[in-house]
Parts: structure tokens; C-alpha cells; sequence
């Protein structure tokens, strides 16, 4: 067995490799290790627990100041630990955490080969979202394999000189995973959640889901969403708001703050991915500056405001189921109000981040990159490789 290395150190990587993980499960030469960074404690196994997979690898990363330099540090000598032991055939990171960057170094100076799931994403801006930028532009110019999400991706991967060969157009896995998790339709896991949707019935009204994490946006840019939040759910009697908290402790108060007390407007902690799923689906409108909600929306026909200047992912845009509206009150309450107004629907089956199937094109990738026989292949690739 070739061992697959799946560096995990957020929920939305967890999220996103899972398909990759689930798709290697029964393959007869490559064998799946997840390895949790630790980046954000506690965050990874809840969103595996969706898919019904366990960590197999835990590193040890205690943090003293929380700096980005320190958990870097730390990353890479736990990272280079476990490579010298294991050995793998790959690694492989995805998108551009901290732990994507520690891991795709670390493997790079050991000659390990590194796929990159969901490469080619950019603004264009160091500043916008910062460091997130930054990584992921270190991490292309030494990854062996560019698992790409969109043609636009592989567009700009190509426009940076990386070569073609290298690059694989898949889809993103997040649609696998959000399609799966929809179709458990596993019950509400947060009382909150499960009250909230209760009463939504009962009183025949909208939901509007808001998530809202950036580093950018703290401070005044915060500030200005979360009066927003406030002005809609006081302008729109039969919506309510859920906001499911970041945990930074910042962010936490804001929100309290700012966005307590109102009737209509419910502030949970953070929610178990398929609770997350469950509010998406039923949601009459999105205001989010996630990266994976532009992603995972599209595929229950949810409009979405994107709360940022600027955002890597303009197929949402371009295919009309997200607009960039920043964090200027007066176009998120006009935008918003436009949204529910009309009750504006998206069709289903349009989702232009992917079919479902990335995870199957992923390993088709992983085997023609460890060079295993074309007997192996798991799915043509029936998508375009730029040249």
C-alpha cells in the first residue's frame, strides 16, 4: 500500500477532504491517513463525524502566543516528524491555511510529492484575504499536482507559467460533500437549530443564515454587517436570522453586542456541519464572507451576498448566484431587501463549482501522479486541461 497523506487543521479543510479520503477508502494500492494539525482545536473531528471518518494522525502543536509564526513553526517540525516516519506517496493539502503551507513546505523539502486541492484560487490582493493569499500563491510554486476546482483555476495556474501537465480540472470536492451530507438529511443536532426550525414552520416565515469570520472584516467592517443583520431582520417581519459565532472571542462579543436581544435573530455557537447543511438548504438568502458557503449554495438554489471587497471565487458571481456587496450597510440592507422581496430562487443542478464527482477525479489525479497503471483509473477526466 501507497500511503495518501490528507493534511486536516480547519473545518472547511476536513469538509473538503473528506470526499478525497472517502473516495481512496477502497482502493487496492492507495490508502488514506488524515492527519489533524491541530489549527483550530476541536473544530476538524466534528466536521468529519458528517462522513463517518476519524483522524489517524494527531500531532502534538501547544501554542503560547497563537501567532500565525509560532503555529507555523511548530507545524513544520511536527509535519517533518511524522514524513520521516511515514513516508508517503503524497501529500496532500488543501486551499491555503496554515496548515496547508506548513505541510506542502515540509513535504516539498523532504521530496515528497504535493497535490494541491483547490489550487488556482485568486483575488490578486497579498491584503485581501491576508495571509490566506499569500499561502496559497507560496504553495503553487511547489506543488507537483494542481487539483484545480473551475477552469477559471486552471486558467490563472497556467497564466503564472505552471505547466499544463500539472494541472487537473475536478470540480470542488465541497459539492461532494454538501450533496452527501444533504442526502442524510440527519436531524438538528443544536437545540438552537432545532427550536429555530420549529417556529419557521409553524409560523410559515424565511430564514436568513449569516456567517461572517474574516480577518479582514473585524473591527469597524464588522461592525457595519452586523447593524445590517439588525436593520433586515427589523425591515422583514417573517424573516429570522441565525448566526452561527465565530469563536474568536472578538468576534463573539460583537455580535452579542450588537445583535442581542432582538426577537427575531438567533446566535448559536459554532454548528456541526450537517447542521449547517440543514440551515443552508431551507435558507431564503445567505449573507456570508465564507469562501465554502459561495461554494456549497449554488447547489440548493440559495442566492448569496458576499460581504467582502473582493472574493477568489467569481464563478459564483459570474453565474448569478452570489453578488459582491462589501460591508457598506446601505447596498447589504438594498441587496438583501431586493433578494427576499422578490423571493428569488436559483435553479437546481447549476452549481458552476462542480457535479459531485470531484473526489472520483481527485484520485483518478493521485494515480496517474504516483504512476500506477491506467487499470486504476477511477474516472475520466471529462473536463478541460488548459495548454
Amino acid at each position: 500500500m501507497k500511503e495518501v497523506m490528507l493534511l486536516v487543521g480547519t473545518r472547511p479543510e476536513a469538509v473538503k477532504i473528506a470526499p478525497v479520503a472517502l473516495a481512496l477508502a477502497d482502493h487496492p494500492v492507495l490508502r488514506p491517513v488524515i492527519v489533524r494539525s491541530g489549527q483550530h482545536p476541536g473544530m476538524v473531528e466534528p466536521a468529519l463525524r458528517a462522513f463517518d471518518l476519524l483522524v489517524d494522525i494527531e500531532l502534538d502543536v501547544p501554542r503560547a502566543t497563537g501567532s500565525r509564526a509560532e503555529l507555523l513553526a511548530r507545524l513544520v517540525l511536527e509535519f517533518d516528524r511524522v514524513l520521516r516516519t511515514r513516508d508517503p506517496a503524497v501529500v496532500l493539502v488543501q486551499g491555503d491555511t496554515t496548515t496547508a503551507l506548513a505541510g506542502a513546505l515540509t513535504a516539498f523539502w523532504r521530496g515528497i510529492p504535493v497535490a494541491h486541492l483547490e489550487a488556482g484560487l485568486r483575488t490578486g490582493d497579498l491584503a485581501r484575504p491576508f495571509p490566506e493569499e499569500g499561502n496559497r500563491q507560496m504553495i503553487a510554486r511547489i506543488a507537483t499536482l494542481h487539483l484545480a476546482p473551475t477552469d477559471d483555476a486552471a486558467a490563472v495556474l497556467v497564466g503564472e507559467n505552471l505547466p499544463g501537465r500539472e494541472i487537473v480540472v475536478t470540480g470542488n470536492t465541497v459539492v461532494d460533500a454538501v450533496q452527501r451530507v444533504a442526502a442524510a438529511d440527519l436531524p438538528a443536532r443544536d437545540p438552537d437549530l432545532a427550536l429555530l426550525e420549529r417556529v419557521l414552520d409553524e409560523r410559515s416565515e424565511r430564514l436568513v443564515l449569516v456567517t461572517v469570520h474574516r480577518r479582514e472584516s473585524w473591527g469597524e467592517p464588522l461592525g457595519r454587517v452586523l447593524h445590517s443583520v439588525r436593520t433586515i431582520a427589523d425591515r422583514h417581519p417573517d424573516v429570522r436570522v441565525l448566526l452561527p459565532v465565530h469563536p474568536d472571542p472578538a468576534v463573539r462579543a460583537a455580535a452579542r453586542d450588537v445583535l442581542g436581544g432582538h426577537d427575531r435573530i438567533v446566535v448559536t455557537e459554532p454548528l456541526d456541519y450537517s447542521d449547517l447543511v440543514r440551515a443552508l438548504r431551507r435558507a431564503a438568502l445567505v449573507l456570508t464572507d465564507s469562501g465554502g458557503i459561495q461554494e456549497e449554495a449554488p447547489s440548493f438554489g440559495v442566492p448569496v451576498l458576499v460581504l467582502r471587497e473582493t472574493t477568489e471565487r467569481m464563478s459564483a458571481v459570474e453565474a448569478g448566484c452570489a453578488w459582491l456587496v462589501g460591508t457598506d450597510p446601505i447596498r447589504i440592507v438594498a441587496e438583501a431587501g431586493w433578494v427576499l422581496g422578490a423571493r428569488l430562487r436559483l435553479p437546481l443542478g447549476h452549481n458552476p463549482f462542480g457535479d459531485g464527482c470531484a473526489a472520483s477525479r481527485v484520485r483518478g489525479a493521485l494515480e496517474r501522479l504516483i504512476g500506477l497503471p491506467s487499470d486504476f483509473s477511477s474516472l475520466p477526466l471529462p473536463v478541460r486541461i488548459p495548454s
